[in-house]
């Protein structure tokens, strides 16, 4: 972790976002040290609800054994068997059998929605969650993750927007919670110009956060422009500062 830039960051932020939370990065790692910070579960438990304790300070990691839930273990890219009877549960269900989520209207579109699904393979034996302030020497964070409410969000929003003629600079790809934090920015590391997501709108994930959170995922080098640009964006303006007294009142 380049240190001068996550002081940085931090201070930026401080000066235009006020009080708002700071977000959570991850990165992948072999490293043993991180068994430490593993919370296995016995039960179905959303990864989202997980993270909340790394929202607070707390490191935490996951192995492939230690997701609570199908989609966490897939969408952090590690190989998790096929469940047949998936694309009925996400559609209509089975009568009598299987009650369906209702998210996509036929099984069938569920089947072409997974093969769409981008899941870029797990680069390490775990998957690591940190605060931006508790990164240290020899973490690379892969992706920037925020849970912002509608005021914080719209100056990511457009912060992330102001260096590109691309009107679709930040994505909003229908998609569980884990995916829009894990795997579409991940995929997005890929492109020579990454795009920002705006997730967590999830109907299952959604009480896992307060009510006037959605998540914001930036790839490294998105974040790393963003963070460049701040001093001389609409940060700077009487526009914004109007906005961030009240993100701060609000806080």
């Amino acid at each position: 972790m380049d240190r001068e830039f996550q002081k940085e960051f931090m201070e930026k932020w401080k000066k235009y976002f006020k009080k708002a939370d700071l977000p959570v990065a991850f990165f992948y790692s072999d490293d043993e040290k991180y068994g430490d910070y593993l919370k296995p579960v016995d039960k179905q438990t959303c990864m989202i609800g997980q993270l909340a304790v790394a929202r607070k300070g707390q490191t935490l990691a996951f192995t492939q054994e230690t997701f609570g839930c199908f989609g966490g273990r897939r969408y952090s890219g590690y190989p998790t068997e096929e469940w047949a009877e998936f694309k009925y549960f996400l559609s209509c269900g089975i009568p009598g059998e299987l009650e369906g989520e209702r998210y996509k209207k036929t099984p069938e579109l569920v089947e072409q929605y997974v093969k769409d699904m981008p899941t870029p393979p797990a680069e390490g034996k775990c998957i690591v969650f940190k605060r931006w302030d508790k990164l240290e020497d020899g973490d690379e964070p892969l992706v920037v993750i925020f849970f912002a409410p509608p005021d914080v969000l719209s100056g990511l929003f457009t912060l992330a927007n102001f260096r590109t003629l691309d009107p679709q600079a930040v994505i909003a790809p229908f998609c569980s919670g884990c995916g829009s934090i894990i795997s579409y920015p991940l995929a997005e590391r890929k492109s020579q110009n990454p795009r920002a997501v705006v997730g967590m709108f999830d109907v299952s994930a959604r009480p896992f956060v307060k009510e006037n959170l959605l998540s914001f995922a930036a790839p490294m080098k998105k974040f790393m422009q963003m963070v460049e640009d701040m001093d001389e964006s609409f940060l700077i303006t009487n526009s914004w500062k109007k906005v961030s007294r009240r993100i701060e009142k609000g806080k």
